[in-house]
């Protein structure tokens, strides 16, 4: 049997087991920073370029919607749906696949939060930028979100034509 032929019957496993791996990764991370570092501060691990800090977020990326929790969840559930569809629209790609299910998994790690805590724990600082303060949710989805562009601008060659 072909990779391609292997890969299309298995999707959903490859698409599990990014989701999960990441989200229990994300978890843990967060679950050992606020057990030990201290809520707003920051331990420099390279000096000057990168800390991990304890952040507490109240809404998104750059804290927009701060306080507004009903409808960041209301958002992630219609977002989770999306992807969802998404990714057993475009099951034939192993590039989406991985991509659409990183952006799962980043969602569903914050989200498990805001409904546990009513806020997110970001841990990932830079210092020589004046930068949000991210976790590893937020990486996944940023990762998801440039593969998604990457084969939309470079890769899909004519599907839709």
């Amino acid at each position: 049997m072909a990779r391609s032929q292997v890969f299309s019957k298995l999707w959903w496993l490859y698409s599990l087991l990014v989701v999960v791996l990441v989200v229990i990764g994300d978890q843990l991370l967060k679950r050992w920073i606020v057990a030990n570092v201290p809520l707003n501060t920051a331990k420099p691990v390279v000096p000057g370029v990168f800390s991990l800090a304890h952040v507490r977020n109240d809404g998104a990326a750059w804290s927009i919607l701060s306080g507004r929790q009903p409808f960041l969840i209301g958002i992630t559930v219609i977002a989770l749906v999306v992807l969802g569809y998404l990714l057993f629209h475009y099951r034939y790609s192993a590039f989406l696949t991985i991509g659409i299910s990183l952006m799962i998994a980043g969602a569903v790690g914050n989200f498990i939060d805001r409904l546990r805590q009513g806020y997110v724990v970001d841990m990932f600082q830079l210092d020589f930028i004046n930068f949000p303060v991210a976790n590893v949710a937020d990486i996944a989805m940023t990762v998801g979100v440039a593969l998604l562009f990457i084969y939309l601008l470079f890769l899909d060659k004519g599907r839709n034509s």
